[in-house]
């Protein structure tokens, strides 16, 4: 497949995973604002927190998903159906043998962390007990079907996940009328239909993957090589999958042991934002990663090296051309979203986009890595980086009392350490040189970010002496971020040839419009 075709298909990709995003995040802002204030705040962190309990145990899930869409993928991009076959019905093996191990330490380990650990108070233990087992079958739902989505994304049809979003999204605003009229228990009520959704989404995806994909059924595989390959990848990816749920949940186990529930619906509100904002990185990056595993697979290591770094330095612009107008308008956009914005939720929300910022950068090595197979340097230097975030924040808040805002602080300074750990070592294993790593990404978006921030810290010095902070300065504002952000990136963030197929793609647009 030429470079041109590639680019078409990760483009047509891009927009409809783009497509799927904007309408279950706009649906998302509105059912969260809903859900929030019928629950309360104090039922909204239980919610967050027993899910979050659950998710650590879903570490398992992504390592062998990750594997299974790795392999997949690789199978296709060498052109092998018998191969692709295999390792597909290997999946849906594993990932049964994977959702009983769930199971297991969900109902054991779990739950006695639920019942000895857990800040809740007495008169909603038996609600926070039901959700915590609706979580579990959630869970056990989406680790199930996991090998399917695998298929859909190695396969490159990212239409599925558009249109089975316009059922996803209906289904949600289903569960917030029915909430809002239902005369039982809000949380347990509110955990159970959460399932029923789940559960409608899976099987979607699993009967179009039956329709679609006729070929790829599944079948008895007694392949021990392939088995030994697909779970050594496993166990070293684990580490990382791991690593990072335990950073994340870590510390929101944290601030649930120092502070209750009520700064864990603070810290759900801002995981929630920080995982929609860095949808937009994922989705692109969705599109982009069959394409750096069949480059690998091929040793067209030019492609990689390019795939690599246009999808690094563009993640990264994105995620600044989402955040910049946010961070600016942080206090609005929360009270016009929730209404009820619990304390310390705009300082979460800040210090998760400054995260998501670093992030955006770490999907391409985690890409390109997993291209390769070779995951134990890997996953040991960047597992035990991530690791350092519990111990790290538990210390600093233990022995010094720092508060919430700085123990999440935490988790971005570690992840800026890590990021430097994964550039070291991935590189020279898609055979990479550091300088045009350098001199391709880091350089640019650095130059970027300085100019950007600086002009928007004028720009806010500025406009605090102005009496009018409403609606209309917040759309100003957002205008003048975008504005300068797309000036700079264009000016100081592409090169020559990025900045003619810019013009030259404007200047087509233009004759086609006038």
């Amino acid at each position: 497949m030429s470079s041109e075709i590639n680019n078409r298909l990760i483009a047509k990709n891009t927009i409809l995973l783009y497509f799927r995003m904007m309408l279950t995040m706009c649906i998302g802002l509105y059912t969260s604002r809903v859900v929030l204030n019928t629950l309360g705040i104090v039922d909204y962190g239980i919610f967050n927190i027993v899910g979050g309990i659950v998710a650590m145990f879903g570490f398992i899930n992504g390592s062998m998903s990750s594997s299974t869409m790795r392999f997949i993928t690789f199978a296709l991009g060498k052109g092998s159906t018998d191969e692709v076959i295999k390792t597909f019905s290997m999946g849906l093996l594993v990932h049964f043998a994977t959702a009983a191990i769930v199971l297991i330490l969900a109902e054991t380990i779990g739950l006695w962390y639920f019942f000895e650990k857990m800040v809740i108070p007495v008169e909603r233990i038996s609600a926070a007990f039901w959700a915590y087992q609706c979580s579990i079958m959630s869970t056990l739902i989406v680790i199930v079907s996991a090998p399917y989505n695998s298929l859909i994304i190695a396969k490159e049809k990212m239409g599925a996940f558009a249109y089975i979003s316009i059922l996803e999204v209906s289904l949600k605003l289903l569960i917030v009328y029915l909430l809002l009229i239902s005369d039982f228990d809000k949380l347990v009520f509110y955990s159970i239909l959460f399932v029923v959704v789940q559960l409608i989404i899976r099987v979607c995806y699993g009967q179009y993957c039956r329709i679609k994909f006729p070929e790829y059924h599944f079948k008895i595989v007694k392949d021990k090589v392939l088995l030994k390959k697909m779970t050594m990848f496993s166990m070293w990816n684990m580490n990382g999958f791991l690593a990072l749920l335990l950073s994340t949940q870590g510390v929101n186990l944290i601030l649930n042991y120092f502070w209750g529930p009520a700064v864990n619906a603070a810290y759900g509100i801002a995981t929630q934002v920080q995982t929609k904002v860095a949808d937009f990185c994922a989705n692109f990056q969705t599109a982009v990663n069959p394409q750096i595993t069949k480059s690998y697979a091929n040793g067209n290591y030019t492609n990689l090296h390019h795939l690599v770094i246009t999808s690094s330095k563009y993640s990264y612009y994105l995620m600044l051309l989402i955040s910049v107008p946010i961070l600016l308008n942080i206090d609005l956009i929360l009270n016009l979203w929730l209404g009820i914005v619990p304390n310390y939720t705009s300082e979460f929300v800040i210090v998760m986009l400054f995260y998501t910022l670093v992030r955006s950068m770490a999907f391409a090595m985690i890409a390109s890595v997993h291209a390769t197979g070779n995951l134990r340097r890997f996953q040991l230097c960047e597992g035990t980086v991530l690791l350092l975030v519990v111990p790290i924040a538990y210390f600093m808040q233990h022995y010094y009392n720092v508060g919430p805002v700085i123990v999440v602080s935490v988790y971005l300074l570690v992840e800026i350490v890590a990021q430097i750990v994964r550039i070291i070592i991935v590189l020279p294993m898609i055979k990479m040189k550091y300088k045009d790593y350098f001199l391709s990404v880091i350089l640019p978006i650095s130059t970027v970010s300085l100019v950007v921030f600086m002009l928007m810290l004028l720009y806010t010095i500025y406009t605090t002496s102005l009496d009018d902070r409403g609606i209309v300065q917040c759309i100003i504002s957002v205008g003048f971020s975008i504005l300068v952000i797309l000036l700079c990136v264009y000016v100081l963030g592409c090169n020559k040839s990025e900045r003619w197929i810019a013009k030259n793609y404007f200047y087509k647009l233009f004759n086609k419009r006038f």
